[in-house]
C-alpha cells in the first residue's frame, strides 16, 4: 500500500515548525490500514517492535510492506525510495468474554 501525507496534514505544524516531519504515529496508522485492508478488521492491537529509522517528510511516497507470520501477526516495513523508514511487528490480540477486562466491568 503506497501512501503520501499532504503538506496541509494537521499533525505537522508542531512536529516541527520550520521542517516538518511526518510523525511515526501517522506511519503506524499507515500501517494498521495496510494489514486491516488485506485482513480485515481488527481488535485490540499489540506492537512488541517497533523502530523508526529515518524520517518521511511531507509529500513524499511511502510504501507499507506486510509479511504474514501467522493468523494475527505481521511483520512491517515502510519505504521510501527503497529505504526503510520503519520496521517491527503487529499483533491483533483477541479477548475473550471472560478475561479480566470483561470481567472489571460487569
Amino acid at each position: 500500500m503506497q501512501f503520501a501525507i499532504s503538506a496541509d496534514h494537521p499533525c505537522l505544524p508542531g512536529h516541527f515548525p520550520g521542517r516538518p516531519l511526518v510523525p511515526g504515529v501517522v506511519l503506524l496508522e499507515r500501517v494498521i490500514e495496510a494489514v486491516q485492508a488485506a485482513h480485515g478488521p481488527l481488535g485490540a492491537l499489540r506492537l512488541p517492535q517497533v523502530k523508526f529509522l529515518q524520517p518521511l517528510l511531507p509529500e513524499q511516497v511511502a510504501e507499507v510492506e506486510l509479511e504474514t507470520l501467522g493468523a494475527t501477526r505481521w511483520r512491517f516495513r515502510v519505504r521510501h525510495s527503497g529505504e526503510v523508514l520503519a520496521s517491527g511487528e503487529i499483533v491483533a490480540e483477541s479477548f475473550s468474554a471472560s478475561s479480566p477486562a470483561t470481567d472489571a466491568h460487569a
